[in-house]
């Protein structure tokens, strides 16, 4: 046993694939270089272990014999972990943690994930439980189903776990086949802006398209007599089926099958390089999840279409859940410092919001220190 470490572990950015990492499609992911940093310690009892968040000034203590329930947010992605965990091995002991983030909260590039695997990953090897990468990832996600309530899809925890400097990662979600992509964009940056809006995806949203897109499965399987798979779903059936289906639920189907097939397009242009082709697969991407997903908010909304007059900026679109947090614009370098300045005094006149804004590459995975 390791006397203490130190773990960062990072959020992420997904290029393009929104929302359909839980409808088995591909996603296109990459850490980033804002992580969460969490040092750990064996503390010489068996049961109890404190964590404590410098970000949120508070103290968690855990006994490994009762987990019971958080009474703060961050507190259930932990217990979650911790739980998670002690269903693979019963190595883990009393430990003692502190934690301190540089990833920016409620921003949509997946805090969470950074803490679940950021834990999972530091109490493996502090314990030396022999758990491989993809345990790990899959740990962050099963606290996020069975201890926080969201059913998210495994994109997240992926992306935190296995990223690498300079490139992106091309997931098959149905095959959890991936494929590492070199991302040179220069003199192109990525820009996230943050519209400082709040979302709680676990508060529902989030699990409704989910039903919504299982509903329309569901039926499209059947009438097509094909497995049950988005893959297995064209663009043909779907609008074939319009009748048939509930408004919301064509909607929600429409974006899947046609995103997925955005993500395999916009790879191909990334690895010729051909980001203007790239950049207006964003925009139809946002436009989708504004419209058909309804996922988006106005001030989401109002950034993207700021950026379409924009001839310095090739691509934008919301990232993450939704329901506020960033838009990812794909700008040239030369022309960032403009495009803050106009877009912060735009967004603060439309909202009385101040924006805020950071540049990100894509970066490693969870790593010790």
């Amino acid at each position: 046993m390791k006397t203490t470490i130190k773990v960062a572990s990072p959020g992420r950015i997904n290029l393009i694939g929104e929302h359909i990492d839980y409808n088995d499609g591909f996603v296109l992911p990459a850490a980033i270089d804002k992580c969460l940093y969490l040092t750990f310690k064996p503390n010489g009892n068996e049961k109890r272990c404190t964590i404590q968040s410098k970000g949120f000034d508070s103290i968690l203590v855990v006994d490994l014999s009762e987990l019971g329930q958080g009474t703060e947010g961050w507190h259930n992605y932990v217990i979650g972990v911790i739980n998670e965990i002690q269903k693979l091995t019963p190595g883990l002991k009393g430990f003692d943690c502190t934690m301190e983030s540089k990833v920016p909260v409620g921003s949509g590039v997946s805090s969470s994930a950074a803490l679940e695997c950021g834990l999972a990953y530091g109490l493996n090897e502090l314990f030396n439980l022999g758990l491989d990468k993809w345990q790990l990832i899959k740990i962050g996600q099963n606290a996020e189903h069975n201890y926080v309530g969201t059913k998210c899809g495994i994109m997240d925890q992926f992306a935190s776990v296995m990223g690498k400097k300079n490139y992106t990662m091309l997931l098959d979600c149905r095959s959890l086949e991936f494929e590492y992509i070199q991302t040179t964009i220069e003199p192109y940056r990525l820009l996230l802006l943050n519209t400082n809006v709040a979302h709680n995806l676990s508060t529902g949203e989030y699990n409704v398209r989910r039903e919504e897109c299982e509903e329309g499965l569901e039926f499209l399987a059947k009438q097509y007599k094909v497995e049950k798979s988005f893959r297995n779903i064209t663009l043909e059936m779907v609008q074939s089926s319009k009748k048939e289906l509930r408004k919301v639920v064509y909607n929600r189907c429409s974006y899947v099958v046609q995103e997925i097939e955005r993500v395999l397009k916009a790879v191909a242009f990334l690895k010729k390089n051909e980001l203007k082709e790239f950049g207006a697969l964003m925009y139809q991407t946002h436009e989708g999840l504004s419209k058909k997903y309804e996922v988006s908010c106005p001030e989401l909304d109002f950034l993207v279409k700021l950026s379409l007059n924009n001839p310095h900026i090739l691509g934008a679109r919301m990232m993450g859940g939704g329901f506020g947090g960033c838009t990812i614009n794909l700008i040239h370098k030369d022309a960032i410092e403009d495009f803050i300045q106009e877009a912060s005094k735009a967004y603060k006149n439309k909202f009385n919001i101040d924006l805020t804004h950071f540049q990100t590459v894509p970066s490693n995975g969870t790593h010790l220190i």
